[in-house]
């Protein structure tokens, strides 16, 4: 069974777009696979029309309804409700092609050592295509290196193996932000993620509600993830990486705050620069 899962907040606008694109899946239309998946529905304790979208279309969504815990806690909540072999994410302002859970099945059934696999994606802002810019060139395989810059694995575009939670744990709660780049080192410290070049998902940005534009500083959550990678089990070279990333971001945080005369994170950032430091022998 695959178990697809839509956490969601306030998004009542993009919601049903998003559903009908699961449900306009060439997979789950196939009358071999006509109870071989399931959608669910996390709100995460939207106060707009989310529960009147859902309900239109039925009985084959399954809606769970929490109070407000955020994005990470409404995955972790999908994901213990979810009764499938294979789990795939889906952001509530985003849409699959019709072809992409077809791809991806087919993949992971040609690769049963495959534990993970995601597709390229369609970027639109404000209504308008988008070029992705260099630095977000996706890559296959180990990966480990490519996504401690910045988030390289987009959820709605990936399918899991259930197991992979079991493995390297859920999605952190603590961070209100940046727990998809947080979730990504540690899958691509454990596993190769494997890449289809076709575009397969679409991705609209740009709506002032995105937890992107809620939060100044994004690299202050990004350093606290890669503080916690330290504590897995790295090689030397991958501790090297970790470690001169956590320099590199955390300089770029300490110069903001510099600029605003904000002594309590200088002096924060200063030590997260020397602890950084220290591990590399400078």
């Amino acid at each position: 069974m695959i178990s697809v899962i839509i956490p969601t907040y306030n998004r009542a606008a993009f919601l049903g777009d998003a559903i009908r694109s699961v449900f306009g899946q060439d997979y789950f239309t196939d009358p071999r696979f006509a109870d071989s998946w399931e959608l669910l529905i996390v709100d995460d304790g939207s106060d707009d029309q989310t529960r009147e979208v859902v309900q239109s279309f039925g009985g084959r969504v399954r809606y769970y309804c929490q109070e407000r815990k955020g994005v990470s806690a409404a995955r972790n909540a999908g994901l213990r409700l979810a009764r499938g072999h294979f789990i795939a994410y889906l952001d509530s302002d985003d849409l699959w092609k019709k072809g992409k859970i077809l791809a991806q099945m087919d993949f992971l059934a040609a690769h049963p050592e495959a534990v993970v696999c995601s597709t390229e994606e369609i970027w639109i802002r404000r209504g308008l295509g988008h070029n992705p810019k260099k630095r977000h060139r996706k890559y296959s395989g180990w990966i480990f290196d490519k996504v401690l810059p910045l988030c390289l694995l987009s959820l709605s575009s990936a399918m899991f193996r259930r197991r992979v939670f079991d493995d390297i744990g859920i999605f952190d709660e603590d961070l209100p932000v940046c727990e998809d780049y947080d979730f990504g080192i540690r899958l691509a410290h454990r596993y190769p993620i494997y890449f289809l070049p076709e575009a397969l998902i679409v991705k609209r940005g740009g709506h002032r509600d995105q937890l992107s534009h809620q939060y100044w500083g994004m690299d202050r959550f990004r350093v606290r993830a890669l503080e916690k990678v330290l504590s897995l089990d790295l090689t030397a070279e991958e501790e090297r990486l970790v470690r001169e990333e956590i320099i590199k971001k955390s300089k770029i945080l300490l110069q903001g705050f510099i600029k605003r005369y904000n002594q309590p994170e200088i002096e924060k950032y200063r030590a997260i620069i020397e602890k950084a430091g220290s591990g590399l022998n400078i």
